[in-house]
């Protein structure tokens, strides 16, 4: 399909971790600009109440374990609505192109003949450790970090190329890195019996729910310890497990062991 220059516009936006206050102002502008809205679950009514009075909020959630709206339907409503010479916003929960499938989107828009824009937001592996305090980086302790789902994109590629949890670790140890992991919680079992191949049962990790929000809660515990802590804390999705040495300072910090308000 040809570009046309009449159709309308589309943009993804990042909603960051929650908070609105952590929402970019360039953020702010495009949600006020859109005349429809494509929005996910975890997009809060407060960075809706930016949305100007008439546009058109249609929520598509994508939440794993719950019904979710199939992404192709979502793909033929954005386009559909640029066509339709709509001012279309999708706000998606943290950065539009960190495990937000927002490259799929770009690349179905595109194919369309549908330039897009990408505004950046907060994602909620950073937010969630700076939540805490604590960095995701330290020359005493970690020199990268790496952002990875706990949660793969299912099908016969996933079967063939599954997530490598024992070489992970194990390069987390040798270079220093901290992992986040997104989407972790439901396979936390399979996830720390892995990591234990290559780091030690006494690394440091914290899990943190709903991150920025004022019913944020984390736990503090060590690898050894992931699996069983999370039962007992009732923690679940959306959450954050963070795991290396920089978390060594969240237990001198003197912060409660399963709650941290914002």
């Amino acid at each position: 399909m040809s570009n046309l220059s009449h159709h309308g516009s589309c943009t993804l936006v990042g909603a960051g971790p929650g908070d609105p206050e952590l929402l970019t102002i360039k953020a702010v502008k495009a949600i006020q600009a859109a005349t429809v809205l494509l929005v996910d679950d975890l997009v809060s009514e407060e960075i809706l109440a930016y949305a100007r009075p008439g546009a058109r909020i249609v929520h598509v959630g994508k939440r794993g374990g719950c019904r979710s709206t199939p992404q192709a339907f979502i793909e033929r409503l954005m386009i559909t609505a640029v066509l339709e010479g709509e001012s279309v916003v999708r706000l998606k929960g943290g950065d539009p192109f960190i495990f937000g499938r927002g490259g799929e989107e770009v690349e179905h828009l595109r194919e369309a003949g549908i330039e897009v824009r990408v505004v950046n937001g907060i994602t909620a592996g950073l937010a969630a450790v700076t939540a805490l305090g604590v960095p995701l980086t330290h020359r005493d302790h970690a020199q990268g970090v790496v952002f990875v789902t706990g949660h793969a994109k299912t099908g016969h590629s996933a079967e063939e190329h599954p997530t490598d949890w024992q070489q992970l670790a194990a390069t987390a140890r040798d270079a220093r890195l901290t992992l986040v992991i997104y989407m972790g919680v439901s396979g936390v079992a399979h996830i720390q019996d892995q990591l234990l191949h290559g780091l030690p049962g006494e690394t440091p990790v914290a899990v943190i729910q709903h991150a920025t929000l004022p019913q944020q809660r984390h736990i503090a515990t060590t690898l050894s310890q992931l699996r069983a802590d999370i039962a007992d804390a009732g923690l679940a999705s959306p959450s954050v497990i963070v795991v290396g040495d920089v978390l060594r300072g969240l237990a001198a910090a003197g912060l409660p062991a399963t709650r941290f308000g914002t």
